[in-house]
């Protein structure tokens, strides 16, 4: 039974093509979702999105998102950067960001969870272990958790 249908986008902050296609794939494996995906390749432009800065200013054609999947290891603005910023501000603090990386060490961990991410998941190598953890993570996240509604 799904929770209640959340139509807000969903971000996914990643600089692989490689791992944002196969992300992509793993979330429409058993069918389209409901969700669009939004795709930023650093983290300065997912910053700019979520807080309307600069080519994003309008919110109604770039809406607060529903969850935010966020990769570490970026470009410019890392992750943990990103994290940071969208927990510290009362406007994002309550979207939920689900960290999503290589990386299994416990410091990138603890202090993932410790600046407020809400879960954490290892990237698998192997494509059939990304879509088993994507399909475990869109069932949770997408049809069982209730999201807040952020700005209300």
């Amino acid at each position: 039974m799904m929770a209640g249908v959340n139509l807000q986008p969903i971000i996914i902050v990643e600089d692989s093509d490689d791992d944002f296609e196969a992300t992509e794939r793993a979330l429409k494996r058993d069918g389209p979702i409901a969700n669009p995906l939004v795709r930023f390749d650093n983290g300065q432009d997912a910053l700019d999105y979520m807080f309307n800065r600069p080519p994003y200013e309008d919110r109604a054609a770039n809406p607060i998102p529903a969850i935010v999947l966020l990769d570490l290891n970026l470009p410019g603005v890392d992750g943990r950067q990103v994290l940071t910023e969208l927990k510290n501000s009362e406007a994002t603090q309550k979207i939920p960001v689900v960290i999503m990386t290589t990386s299994d060490d416990p410091r990138d961990v603890n202090s993932s969870y410790a600046k407020g991410a809400n879960s954490y998941l290892r990237k698998p190598v192997a494509l059939e272990d990304l879509f088993r953890t994507i399909q475990l993570f869109k069932e949770y996240w997408l049809s069982v958790a209730i999201l807040p509604k952020v700005g209300e």
